[in-house]
Order: structure tokens, then sequence, then C-alpha cells
């Protein structure tokens, strides 16, 4: 067992530890008593969980590091499941405590307890969608036939479900584990066959499967559960291509032929293309152009991509070798196909993006014809719906959609209500009608159909939410970074909150990955605004909200960039009074946790509470597991010596110091995260409450909570039940609430 028995025996008989050792306790400090910790809101802990180092020392070139909690990085070690049981009764212990967590849960069923919509693939007059009933866990998927109802109620009787919502896929019936979930993946351009997915918990894995629409029934052939990067249903139907990626091996393309063995599926394309290797780095996906003439192959090399390259094959002639569309150049290039013309957005030699016509056949793009030159916009995505291009851009991170001819002339744009968050525009290049939805941080989205021969848009969907967005108000600010970089910011919350630092500010970020922070809906903000908070979200540069330019400022050594964005984004606030450091929360998740672990361990000063998910924490080793190999284009790595100089200046893991009073913080991962591995919270969580154990600097009376929350069903991607959503963030409002109260 390498836990302490006496911190572990505390946790479930705290009384009897008490008597038993009633004379070694009067021998200590007071630091060792079993009401140590103390949280705001009269809640009270005793010392955590104590986790044993067991020192390993790792040599970076001439460097010498120690790992004392390399053992927690062994998920399914006895050891490491014993010392979990105790991290998760003592978290429940904390929020046991938390007076204010059913008033937040029951703001937050209201908020996600709506029936809610996706985005419709429409096929024909049909039109597909996920969607989830007020009363439900899950999204099912669902099929309506016809735009509306008819007006003529015997127009009704040749087809019952004309007009009507009907369920194709509903995961209840497949489990009884509400945490297993349902995607909508393809559908075919005719509207006969259906490609979905199954999902457990919040992993990244799913199973595929094929449904047939008219008979309802799902085929025997099944793809089993891994990441893929694409699944589409061949044109005749005969097959289903698919881009499958493994871990340490990389991504490949093959052809799955109905009616026969998975092991006799054929392999397309991967390994290599013309004599260069394409590796673990290089992710494959494919996708069929909407006439169903070509087979199109997109290999981004890196995540984020540094480098695009696009092949494609023509389906009338299936042995036919893959043409060049674009290859070898490092930049970043997106294809569409319409009327038998190729188009491509791209940052190459425009790092704010441009769309070109493309001449196939490996021609340079420098030959190929501008349609949309670069701007002082970035361009954040493109398509081609009723054979009109709709070129979506940031404007200061707000939404701006302008309509162009295929010919690049300007003819109209979208009408948006203010700051917020539009998506792209989606729909088939031939179809007259195209789909996409408006949201921001105070208004909850509404799905539109969108006309693209008048310019009409209609609602298709939009949930009754109970919030009101008359009540709160929605601005942006602009602030300077420690080296003088201007960089925006989100405020969002309640009219009439004070501006006299006295109130509760909840802060995120990102900064990463050419990720851009838009200021979209999400129930978790709302319910923290509901409850009488302030909202920041600060548009960090590693993100894309700029171009690529912004993007690479905060990559490999210059990641600092992003923690320093994000620290000036705090002073800012608190220097105009929106709160104070008393009462400042930070929540951040994967690279946002990353954030949130340099945030602790480089300006612990400037916050009060501090949740920390799905984080990438040990950044020495982070590129060792799961799919960590990915990220080295984002960040490096310590495996050479430039990495290591820089990466050890920041990684978390390994910046903790003893005696330096840390903000209330509570890690947040769990068994089904498949991305990102859970070692990095619980080795920074041993760590940080070994700093809390007696005799060590920071022990003593005002030490704060230090939690570990492990989830055995919440993981990265989407997926789990409303009510664990609920459970989840409930939890980590109202640790954060209580956390940044005055007392």
């Amino acid at each position: 067992m390498r836990f302490s028995a006496t911190a572990a025996q505390a946790l479930l008989f705290p009384a009897l530890v008490m008597m038993t050792m009633s004379s070694h306790m009067q021998a200590q400090t007071p630091q060792a008593s079993a009401d140590t910790i103390h949280g705001r809101d009269h809640i009270r802990l005793p010392l955590p969980p104590e986790a044993e180092k067991t020192p390993v020392v790792d040599d970076y070139f001439g460097t010498k590091i120690t790992d004392d909690y390399r053992w927690l990085e062994d998920a399914k070690s006895p050891e490491t499941r014993e010392w979990l049981d105790q991290e998760i009764a003592y978290t429940d212990r904390y929020l046991k405590q938390a007076k204010v967590r059913p008033e937040i849960a029951d703001k937050l069923d209201s908020l996600i307890h709506v029936t809610s919509w996706s985005t419709p693939i429409q096929r024909g007059d049909s039109y597909f969608f996920m969607k989830r009933l007020s009363d439900e866990e899950q999204p099912s998927i669902y099929m309506r036939h016809g735009w509306t109802p008819p007006a003529h109620p015997k127009a009704k009787e040749t087809n019952a479900d004309l007009g009507r919502d009907v369920r194709l896929i509903d995961p209840a019936k497949l489990s009884r584990d509400p945490n297993t979930s349902v995607s909508l993946l393809n559908v075919t351009e005719d509207g006969t066959m259906m490609v979905y997915g199954i999902r457990q918990g919040g992993a990244d894995e799913e199973e595929i499967h094929f449904l047939t629409i008219a008979s309802r029934k799902t085929l025997d052939d099944t793809l089993p559960a891994a990441r893929y990067n694409s699944v589409e249903i061949s044109p005749d139907k005969s097959g289903v291509y698919y881009a499958r990626f493994t871990p340490h091996k990389g991504s490949l393309l093959y052809f799955h032929k109905f009616n026969t063995r998975n092991s006799e599926d054929v392999l397309l394309f991967g390994r290599e293309f013309r004599g260069e290797p394409l590796g673990e780095m290089d992710q494959i996906g494919a996708r069929v152009t909407d006439d169903g003439r070509y087979l199109v192959v997109i290999v981004s090399r890196g995540v984020p991509a540094k480098r695009v390259d696009i092949v494609y094959r023509d389906l009338h002639q299936p042995e036919s070798p893959f043409n060049i569309l674009v290859w070898g150049i490092d930049s970043r290039f997106s294809a569409m196909y319409a009327s038998g013309d190729w188009y491509v957005r791209t940052d190459y030699q425009a790092p704010n993006g441009k769309i070109l016509k493309a001449m196939p056949g490996g021609v340079a793009p420098e030959a190929w014809t501008t349609i949309v030159p670069e701007g002082s916009d970035v361009i954040d995505g493109s398509s081609i719906v009723g054979n009109k291009l709709f070129v979506h851009r940031l404007k200061d991170v707000k939404s701006e959609s302008t309509v162009y001819t295929l010919a690049g002339k300007a003819i109209g744009e979208l009408p948006y209500a203010g700051i917020g968050d539009a998506s792209g525009m989606s729909g088939n290049s031939k179809d007259r009608y195209g789909f996409y939805s408006f949201q921001s941080l105070i208004q909850p989205p509404t799905i539109y159909r969108y006309d693209t021969q008048t310019g009409k848009q209609e609602v298709f969907a939009q949930p009754k939410t109970p919030f009101d967005t008359s009540e709160y108000e929605l601005k942006q600010v602009f602030y300077k970074s420690k080296d003088g970089t201007h960089v925006p910011m989100f405020i969002a919350g309640r009219k009439g909150l004070k501006i006299d630092g006295s109130e509760r500010l909840l802060m995120t970020g990102y900064g990463g990955f050419n990720s851009s922070e838009t200021p979209a809906w999400s129930p978790l903000w709302a319910a923290w605004m509901e409850q009488g908070g302030w909202f920041a979200l600060p548009n960090l540069r590693g993100g894309g909200e700029y171009g690529e330019n912004w993007h690479k400022q905060a990559m490999f050594e210059k990641k600092q960039n992003v923690f320093d964005d994000f620290f000036a984004a705090g002073e800012y606030l608190i220097a105009n009074k929106y709160t104070s450091p008393m009462h400042f929360a930070l929540s951040g998740r994967s690279n946002g946790g990353l954030l949130m672990g340099a945030s602790i361990t480089q300006r612990p000063d400037l916050f009060g509470a501090i949740w920390c998910g799905f984080p990438l924490l040990d950044m020495l080793r982070y590129q060792k597991f799961l799919i960590g190999r990915l990220w080295t284009s984002e960040y490096g790595s310590a495996e050479n010596e430039k990495g290591f100089d820089y990466i050890r200046k920041y990684s978390p893991y390994q910046n903790v110091k003893p005696g330096t009073p840390y903000p209330a913080i509570m890690f947040f991962t769990g068994d089904s995260d498949t991305r990102v591995d859970p070692l990095h919270a619980r080795k920074m969580a041993a760590l940080m409450q070994n700093l809390q154990q007696p005799g060590q600097p920071d022990s003593g009376a005002k030490a704060r909570p230090i939690l570990l929350h492990y989830s055995l069903k919440s993981g990265h991607s989407a997926g789990v039940s409303a009510a664990q959503l609920i459970d989840d963030y409930a939890d980590q409002l109202s640790f954060l609430w209580t956390e940044t109260g005055s007392k």
C-alpha cells in the first residue's frame, strides 16, 4: 500500500483514529490535527491521503530530475486503485459539505435538461439529426421527411411520417448504461443508408454501425471500437471507406466490403505515398465528393497540422492511382469540390487564409486562380452550398460570413444578432438549402435553414432554455500582455453586477493548437452567471483567432506567451475591479488544463480557486502516453535538449514549490479519458497534497483544499449522460463558488 495508513483511516474512521492517536496528536504541532484543511463557508477536511514517495531519477542531458510518484502512472496497479479510492472518498467528503451544491445542481438541471438538436444533414426531402428530449439522458438519431407537417390532413395519409421526427437509433435501447451514447456520422447521398457510432462514456473510441433507412435494420457488418478519422459509405453502397488511427502506429485508410470479414478489408492508402513514409504523426482522413465521383484523401501532418496534403481517386476507375491536388507544401489546405472544379482554402503565403480555384495534377498553388484574397480578418471556415461559396471569418473573434459566387463576387452576408459565434454553413454543394447555428455566451444556440436562392432563413430548431438573455450583458475589451501584445477578452454577467472588486469571477482559457475560443453558449458558464458571478474569456495567443501568426506566437519555446496573456487578463480584471484575487476562479481542461497548471505554479497569488480538468501537467513525459506523441508538433519534446530546456521551465509538475500558499485546487479526470492520460492529474494531486502533510513547509491551519475528483465514467470526449454532466458540473461550480467566497 503506497499511501499513509493514518490519512486513509482518518477518512473512513475519523473518530476512532482520534481516540487511538490522541496522545500522539497532542505531541504534534497544530498542523497535524484532523481539521487542518480549511475550505471556505466553514468546510473542514482532515489531511489528504498521503502517497508514498518512491523516487525515480531521470537524466536529461546531464540534468537529474526526480519523480517521486512515477508509480502512479500505472492506473491498474492495486496500489494506485487503493489510493484512488481514498481520493474519491476525500473529495466526496468536501462536496457533501458544499452548501451551495443543491442550488447550483438545480440551475444546471434546468439548463441542460432541455430538448436540443444538432445541425441536420439534408438528403433530398429528408433531414437527419440528433435530438435529446428534455427528460432524456442521451440524444437519439432522428429523421424527418419534409420540412413541416403538411397543411392538408389528407396529405399525410400517404406517408404517416411526413413532417414528423422519427427516432431511428435510441441509445437507451442499446445499453442499460446511461453513459452509452450514439453519434450520427454520415448519410448516403440518396438517403437510404446511415453510418452511426456507439461510444462508452467519454472515451474517444467508438464502434461503427450501418443502418438501412427503409427497413430500419442495422447491418451485421460492424467496425470495432477504435479512433476513426472518417467513415463513408461508397456511392454504390457496396461497402465503406474508413480511416482508423492506432496510437504509436498511425492512420490507415481501408475499404470494407459489406458481408465480408473485417480481416479481408483492403488497404487503400497509408504507410507511404510515392516513396514518402507516412507515420504516427500523419493523420489520414477521407471523404467522397457530393457527386460520388472522387474519393478525396487528406493527410494532416501533426496536431494541429503544419502541412496538409490532398490526393484523390476517380471512383469511376477504382483501380486507378491517386492523383495529387497538393503535396509537399508546408501549409494547410482544405478542399471543396463543386460542378467539376476544385476550390481550396489555405494559409499558403496567407496567414489569415484565402480561397483559390485549384488545378490538380501537382500544379503549384502560385498558378491557381485567387477567388477570395487574404484580408485583415482570418478566414475560419468555408463551404460550397447551392453552388455558392460561404466564407466564415473572425473579426476580432466575432463571427462574420460572406456569400460569394464561385467566381469570387461578394453577393451578400449572413445576418447575425450582435456578438456571438456562428457555425459555418453546412450542406450539399448542389442543394438549395444550407444550415448554420448562432449562439453567444448569453444566448442559447438556434439552428437556421438558409435558402441559397432567396437568402431567406427559417428556424429549424431553438431550445426553450430557461435563460433570459435580456437580463445579461456581453462585451469585449482589449488589454496588454506582458510584452505589449493587445489581446481581446469577452466579459459577460448579469446586468447590474457590482464593479468594485467584491464579485466572484470565473475565467477560462485555452491558447493552443490553432483553436479559436469563440463566445459560444455553455450551460456551465450560464449557471455561473445565474448564480451571480462574472465570466471572462480571453483569446490567448496559440489559438487561431488571428490566423497562423497568432498561433505561432505561442508554440514550442514561445509557450510562455500563453501564460503571460492569461495572467495579464487576470491583472486587467482585478485592476478594473471586476473581482479580486480572493474571489477569482479559474477553469480549464486539456491544453487548458496545462494553462491551469501554469497558473497554479506561476501565479498562485492571483487566483482564489482553480479547477484543472483532464490536464497535461508532467510535460517532460506527456509524449510517452496514449496519443501524446501527436502533440509534439505543438509543444516539442523533452527528448531533445532544446525542448527539455524550455519545457522544464514551465512544466507544472516540475515547478511545484514547498512553502507556497497555493489556492484551492480541484483536479478532475477519470478512467474514460483515453486522450490525455489521467496520470498527470494523479501525480500532480499526490505531489501537492504531500505539501500539506505534517512537517511540510506548506502545511498548517491556512492550507486550502487540494482535491482529486476522479470519475469512473467521464472522459475527454462527449458521450456521458445528462445526469452525469450535471453532477460533474455541479461539483465543479460548487467548489469554485465556495472557494471564492469571503470566508
